[in-house]
Protein backbone atom coordinates (compact mmCIF):
# COMPACT_ATOMS: atom_id res chain seq x y z
CA UNK A 1 0.00 0.00 0.00
CA UNK A 2 0.87 3.47 -0.49
CA UNK A 3 2.25 6.08 -1.07
CA UNK A 4 -0.80 7.69 -0.01
CA UNK A 5 0.50 11.30 -0.75
CA UNK A 6 3.09 11.50 -3.17
CA UNK A 7 2.66 15.06 -4.66
CA UNK A 8 2.95 16.12 -0.70
CA UNK A 9 5.22 13.72 1.72
CA UNK A 10 8.70 14.66 -0.28
CA UNK A 11 8.27 18.11 0.41
CA UNK A 12 6.68 17.41 4.04
CA UNK A 13 9.72 15.30 4.91
CA UNK A 14 12.00 18.80 3.51
CA UNK A 15 9.98 21.17 5.71
CA UNK A 16 10.27 18.75 8.81
CA UNK A 17 13.92 18.47 7.95
CA UNK A 18 14.60 22.74 7.86
CA UNK A 19 12.71 23.52 10.86
CA UNK A 20 15.04 25.74 12.66
CA UNK A 21 16.57 24.73 16.45
CA UNK A 22 13.84 25.87 18.95
CA UNK A 23 10.43 25.86 20.21
CA UNK A 24 7.49 24.36 17.83
CA UNK A 25 4.19 25.57 17.95
CA UNK A 26 1.15 22.91 16.74
CA UNK A 27 -1.47 25.48 16.27
CA UNK A 28 -4.92 24.69 15.61
CA UNK A 29 -8.58 26.17 15.88
CA UNK A 30 -10.78 27.89 18.20
CA UNK A 31 -13.63 25.08 19.48
CA UNK A 32 -11.39 22.27 18.25
CA UNK A 33 -12.60 18.94 17.11
CA UNK A 34 -11.39 15.55 17.07
CA UNK A 35 -9.31 16.37 13.91
CA UNK A 36 -8.07 19.54 14.91
CA UNK A 37 -6.85 17.83 18.82
CA UNK A 38 -6.18 14.55 16.83
CA UNK A 39 -3.75 16.26 14.34
CA UNK A 40 -2.17 18.60 17.00
CA UNK A 41 -1.41 15.58 19.16
CA UNK A 42 0.26 13.33 16.10
CA UNK A 43 2.43 16.13 14.82
CA UNK A 44 3.75 16.89 18.62
CA UNK A 45 4.78 13.29 19.15
CA UNK A 46 6.07 12.97 15.82
CA UNK A 47 7.96 16.22 16.33
CA UNK A 48 9.27 15.11 19.62
CA UNK A 49 10.39 11.69 18.39
CA UNK A 50 12.33 13.38 16.26
CA UNK A 51 13.96 15.25 19.13
CA UNK A 52 11.91 18.97 18.58
CA UNK A 53 10.79 21.12 21.50
CA UNK A 54 7.43 21.34 20.52
CA UNK A 55 4.27 23.07 22.22
CA UNK A 56 0.30 23.06 21.04
CA UNK A 57 -1.89 26.00 20.64
CA UNK A 58 -5.25 26.88 20.60
CA UNK A 59 -7.36 30.09 21.74
CA UNK A 60 -9.75 27.25 23.49
CA UNK A 61 -9.12 24.86 25.89
CA UNK A 62 -9.11 21.03 24.66
CA UNK A 63 -12.85 19.47 25.04
CA UNK A 64 -13.53 17.34 27.87
CA UNK A 65 -13.90 14.55 25.44
CA UNK A 66 -10.84 14.74 23.80
CA UNK A 67 -8.63 15.08 26.78
CA UNK A 68 -7.68 11.63 26.58
CA UNK A 69 -5.82 12.38 23.73
CA UNK A 70 -3.64 15.10 25.25
CA UNK A 71 -1.83 13.30 28.08
CA UNK A 72 1.87 14.70 28.16
CA UNK A 73 1.45 17.47 25.49
CA UNK A 74 1.22 21.44 26.86
CA UNK A 75 -1.61 22.99 25.18
CA UNK A 76 -1.11 27.00 25.65
CA UNK A 77 -3.07 29.93 24.42
CA UNK A 78 -1.18 32.86 22.35
CA UNK A 79 -0.62 35.02 25.04
CA UNK A 80 1.35 32.47 26.57
CA UNK A 81 3.81 31.82 23.59
CA UNK A 82 7.02 34.02 24.17
CA UNK A 83 10.27 34.09 22.51
CA UNK A 84 11.22 32.65 18.91
CA UNK A 85 8.39 29.90 17.71
CA UNK A 86 8.08 28.46 14.86
CA UNK A 87 4.35 27.45 13.88
CA UNK A 88 2.47 24.77 11.90
CA UNK A 89 -0.82 25.23 11.69
CA UNK A 90 -3.69 22.17 11.38
CA UNK A 91 -6.99 21.70 10.54
CA UNK A 92 -7.23 25.35 10.02
CA UNK A 93 -9.33 26.89 6.97
CA UNK A 94 -7.83 30.14 7.30
CA UNK A 95 -4.97 32.37 8.94
CA UNK A 96 -7.91 33.70 11.53
CA UNK A 97 -9.25 30.32 12.45
CA UNK A 98 -7.16 29.94 15.46
CA UNK A 99 -8.35 33.05 16.72
CA UNK A 100 -7.11 37.01 15.79
CA UNK A 101 -4.19 36.41 18.14
CA UNK A 102 -2.70 33.43 17.15
CA UNK A 103 -2.82 35.03 13.35
CA UNK A 104 -0.96 37.84 14.58
CA UNK A 105 1.45 35.75 16.76
CA UNK A 106 2.40 33.87 13.73
CA UNK A 107 2.01 36.09 10.78
CA UNK A 108 3.53 33.85 8.00
CA UNK A 109 3.20 30.04 9.31
CA UNK A 110 6.02 27.56 8.23
CA UNK A 111 3.78 25.22 7.43
CA UNK A 112 -0.22 25.11 6.92
CA UNK A 113 -1.91 21.06 7.01
CA UNK A 114 -5.45 20.80 6.13
CA UNK A 115 -8.51 19.74 4.02
CA UNK A 116 -11.03 22.15 3.62
CA UNK A 117 -12.38 23.61 0.56
CA UNK A 118 -12.05 26.98 1.41
CA UNK A 119 -8.27 26.64 2.50
CA UNK A 120 -6.91 30.10 1.30
CA UNK A 121 -2.81 28.79 1.27
CA UNK A 122 -1.97 30.93 3.40
CA UNK A 123 1.64 29.36 4.99
CA UNK A 124 4.95 29.34 3.51
CA UNK A 125 4.66 25.40 2.68
CA UNK A 126 0.66 24.15 2.38
CA UNK A 127 -0.26 20.79 2.82
CA UNK A 128 -3.43 21.08 1.09
CA UNK A 129 -5.60 17.95 -0.21
CA UNK A 130 -9.54 18.77 0.02
CA UNK A 131 -10.12 15.29 -0.89
CA UNK A 132 -9.13 14.00 2.08
CA UNK A 133 -11.07 12.74 4.86
CA UNK A 134 -9.40 14.42 7.80
CA UNK A 135 -6.28 16.63 8.40
CA UNK A 136 -5.39 13.57 10.54
CA UNK A 137 -5.32 11.31 7.05
CA UNK A 138 -3.05 13.70 5.33
CA UNK A 139 -1.00 13.36 8.38
CA UNK A 140 -0.69 9.81 8.70
CA UNK A 141 -0.47 9.31 4.96
CA UNK A 142 2.81 11.42 5.12
CA UNK A 143 4.11 9.87 8.33
CA UNK A 144 3.47 6.78 6.70
CA UNK A 145 5.16 7.96 3.20
CA UNK A 146 7.88 8.64 5.54
CA UNK A 147 8.15 5.99 7.84
CA UNK A 148 7.80 8.39 10.53
CA UNK A 149 8.07 6.71 14.14
CA UNK A 150 4.60 6.23 15.23
CA UNK A 151 3.87 4.45 18.96
CA UNK A 152 -0.01 3.74 20.15
CA UNK A 153 -0.35 6.84 21.22
CA UNK A 154 -0.07 8.73 17.57
CA UNK A 155 -1.99 6.16 16.04
CA UNK A 156 -4.62 6.63 18.35
CA UNK A 157 -4.45 10.25 18.12
CA UNK A 158 -4.71 9.80 14.35
CA UNK A 159 -7.95 7.35 14.37
CA UNK A 160 -9.54 9.59 16.67
CA UNK A 161 -9.11 12.26 14.35
CA UNK A 162 -10.10 10.40 10.92
CA UNK A 163 -13.30 8.56 12.60
CA UNK A 164 -14.57 12.27 14.05
CA UNK A 165 -14.66 13.56 10.63
CA UNK A 166 -15.63 10.88 8.84
CA UNK A 167 -19.11 10.09 11.20
CA UNK A 168 -17.50 7.17 11.72
CA UNK A 169 -17.14 6.13 8.30
CA UNK A 170 -20.27 7.05 7.03
CA UNK A 171 -19.60 10.44 5.16
CA UNK A 172 -19.31 10.95 1.43
CA UNK A 173 -15.47 12.00 1.96
CA UNK A 174 -14.73 8.28 3.34
CA UNK A 175 -12.85 5.96 1.00
CA UNK A 176 -10.84 3.58 0.57
CA UNK A 177 -7.57 5.07 1.49
CA UNK A 178 -9.26 5.79 4.64
CA UNK A 179 -10.00 2.57 5.40
CA UNK A 180 -6.40 1.86 4.48
CA UNK A 181 -4.91 4.78 6.65
CA UNK A 182 -7.45 3.42 9.58
CA UNK A 183 -5.84 -0.36 8.93
CA UNK A 184 -2.55 0.87 9.08
CA UNK A 185 -3.13 2.90 12.56
CA UNK A 186 -4.80 -0.30 14.31
CA UNK A 187 -1.65 -2.07 13.45
CA UNK A 188 0.56 0.54 15.18
CA UNK A 189 -1.56 0.36 18.10
CA UNK A 190 -4.73 2.62 17.80
CA UNK A 191 -7.70 0.26 19.46
CA UNK A 192 -11.08 1.36 17.78
CA UNK A 193 -13.62 0.05 20.71
CA UNK A 194 -10.80 2.23 23.50
CA UNK A 195 -11.12 5.35 21.11
CA UNK A 196 -14.90 4.86 20.13
CA UNK A 197 -15.73 4.87 24.17
CA UNK A 198 -13.70 7.79 24.84
CA UNK A 199 -15.66 10.10 22.17
CA UNK A 200 -19.38 8.51 22.09
CA UNK A 201 -20.11 7.12 25.09
CA UNK A 202 -19.18 9.80 27.65
CA UNK A 203 -21.79 12.23 27.89
CA UNK A 204 -22.96 14.09 30.27
CA UNK A 205 -26.31 14.69 31.67
CA UNK A 206 -26.35 18.65 30.27
CA UNK A 207 -25.12 17.04 27.08
CA UNK A 208 -28.45 15.24 26.94
CA UNK A 209 -30.54 18.38 28.05
CA UNK A 210 -29.09 20.39 25.84
CA UNK A 211 -29.86 17.93 22.92
CA UNK A 212 -33.33 17.39 24.52
CA UNK A 213 -33.62 21.44 24.07
CA UNK A 214 -32.02 21.66 20.23
CA UNK A 215 -34.33 18.45 19.12
CA UNK A 216 -37.03 20.36 20.74
CA UNK A 217 -36.56 23.67 18.26
CA UNK A 218 -36.49 22.12 15.14
CA UNK A 219 -38.32 23.62 12.53
CA UNK A 220 -38.66 22.55 8.87
CA UNK A 221 -38.25 24.59 5.12
CA UNK A 222 -38.49 23.98 1.75
CA UNK A 223 -41.27 21.18 2.67
CA UNK A 224 -39.09 19.51 4.95
CA UNK A 225 -36.09 19.49 2.65
CA UNK A 226 -34.10 21.76 5.41
CA UNK A 227 -33.81 21.49 9.00
CA UNK A 228 -33.02 23.96 11.10
CA UNK A 229 -32.75 23.85 14.75
CA UNK A 230 -31.49 26.64 17.56
CA UNK A 231 -30.19 26.88 20.85
CA UNK A 232 -31.22 30.31 22.39
CA UNK A 233 -28.70 33.15 24.53
CA UNK A 234 -28.37 31.49 27.87
CA UNK A 235 -29.53 27.80 27.60
CA UNK A 236 -25.43 26.78 28.83
CA UNK A 237 -26.24 28.13 31.72
CA UNK A 238 -29.84 26.42 32.38
CA UNK A 239 -28.34 23.43 30.96
CA UNK A 240 -25.26 23.18 32.80
CA UNK A 241 -23.33 23.06 29.66
CA UNK A 242 -20.71 24.96 27.18
CA UNK A 243 -19.98 25.74 23.70
CA UNK A 244 -17.68 22.32 23.03
CA UNK A 245 -21.25 20.55 23.88
CA UNK A 246 -22.96 21.20 20.99
CA UNK A 247 -20.40 19.11 18.73
CA UNK A 248 -22.44 16.45 16.92
CA UNK A 249 -25.83 18.27 17.35
CA UNK A 250 -26.53 19.45 13.74
CA UNK A 251 -26.38 15.71 12.42
CA UNK A 252 -29.12 15.45 13.97
CA UNK A 253 -30.99 17.70 11.97
CA UNK A 254 -29.59 16.25 8.97
CA UNK A 255 -30.34 12.37 9.70
CA UNK A 256 -34.00 12.74 9.48
CA UNK A 257 -35.20 11.04 6.30
CA UNK A 258 -36.18 13.44 3.21
CA UNK A 259 -33.89 16.08 5.35
CA UNK A 260 -31.06 17.61 2.35
CA UNK A 261 -29.88 20.22 5.06
CA UNK A 262 -29.26 20.19 8.62
CA UNK A 263 -28.23 23.90 10.49
CA UNK A 264 -27.08 24.93 13.86
CA UNK A 265 -28.11 28.57 15.19
CA UNK A 266 -26.53 28.84 18.36
CA UNK A 267 -27.24 32.58 19.88
CA UNK A 268 -24.96 34.10 21.91
CA UNK A 269 -24.79 37.61 23.90
CA UNK A 270 -22.26 38.66 21.53
CA UNK A 271 -23.39 37.48 18.01
CA UNK A 272 -24.53 33.71 16.83
CA UNK A 273 -22.47 30.69 15.07
CA UNK A 274 -24.13 28.06 12.78
CA UNK A 275 -22.93 25.02 11.58
CA UNK A 276 -24.97 23.57 8.46
CA UNK A 277 -24.41 19.65 7.28
CA UNK A 278 -25.62 18.11 3.93
CA UNK A 279 -26.08 15.02 2.76
CA UNK A 280 -24.82 15.53 -0.83
CA UNK A 281 -21.61 17.84 -1.54
CA UNK A 282 -23.57 18.91 -4.76
CA UNK A 283 -25.07 21.21 -2.08
CA UNK A 284 -21.42 23.08 -1.67
CA UNK A 285 -22.13 24.19 1.92
CA UNK A 286 -19.23 26.01 2.07
CA UNK A 287 -20.02 28.14 -0.52
CA UNK A 288 -23.39 29.26 1.74
CA UNK A 289 -21.14 29.62 4.87
CA UNK A 290 -18.88 32.16 2.51
CA UNK A 291 -21.50 34.45 1.62
CA UNK A 292 -21.27 35.15 5.47
CA UNK A 293 -17.66 35.12 6.48
CA UNK A 294 -17.40 31.70 6.72
CA UNK A 295 -16.24 28.42 5.26
CA UNK A 296 -15.73 24.65 5.66
CA UNK A 297 -16.59 21.81 3.18
CA UNK A 298 -19.04 21.12 0.64
CA UNK A 299 -20.95 18.63 3.42
CA UNK A 300 -20.01 20.45 6.28
CA UNK A 301 -19.45 24.29 6.59
CA UNK A 302 -19.67 26.66 9.55
CA UNK A 303 -20.02 30.97 10.74
CA UNK A 304 -20.02 33.08 13.03
CA UNK A 305 -21.57 36.32 13.12
CA UNK A 306 -21.20 39.15 15.65
CA UNK A 307 -23.57 42.07 16.71
CA UNK A 308 -25.50 43.88 14.17
CA UNK A 309 -24.18 41.41 11.75
CA UNK A 310 -27.21 38.84 13.13
CA UNK A 311 -30.09 41.02 12.36
CA UNK A 312 -32.20 38.94 9.65
CA UNK A 313 -29.88 36.46 9.50
CA UNK A 314 -32.49 33.79 9.17
CA UNK A 315 -33.83 35.15 6.17
CA UNK A 316 -30.84 35.62 4.42
CA UNK A 317 -29.62 31.69 5.30
CA UNK A 318 -32.50 30.53 3.48
CA UNK A 319 -32.04 32.79 0.41
CA UNK A 320 -28.84 31.28 0.56
CA UNK A 321 -29.68 27.73 0.81
CA UNK A 322 -32.51 28.40 -1.72
CA UNK A 323 -30.18 29.44 -4.13
CA UNK A 324 -27.44 26.77 -3.80
CA UNK A 325 -29.84 24.03 -3.46
CA UNK A 326 -32.12 25.17 -7.19
CA UNK A 327 -28.03 25.94 -8.51
CA UNK A 328 -27.00 21.71 -7.24
CA UNK A 329 -30.52 20.77 -8.84
CA UNK A 330 -30.02 22.72 -12.24
CA UNK A 331 -32.30 25.25 -11.48
CA UNK A 332 -35.08 23.06 -11.81
CA UNK A 333 -36.45 23.24 -7.91
CA UNK A 334 -39.83 25.22 -6.95
CA UNK A 335 -38.73 25.91 -3.31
Amino acid sequence: MGPYFPEFSARFRDMMAALAPGTIAVVGHARPDGDCIGAQVALARVLRSLGRTVVCANPDPVPRRLKFLAAGLEFLPADALTGEIQAIFVDCADHSRAGEKMRRRFPKPVANVDHHLSNTGYADRNFVDTAAAATCEILAGMFFDNDYPIDAATAAALYAGIITDTGQFRFSSTTQQTFELAAGLVARGARPAAVGEELYERETPGKLRLLQRFLASFEMEFEGRVCIGTLANGVFAETGTSGEDTEGLVDYARSMDGVQVGVLIEFRPDGLKASLRSKDPAFRLDRVAAQFGGGGHACAAGLSLKGTEIEGFRARLLSALRTQISAAEGGTTSI
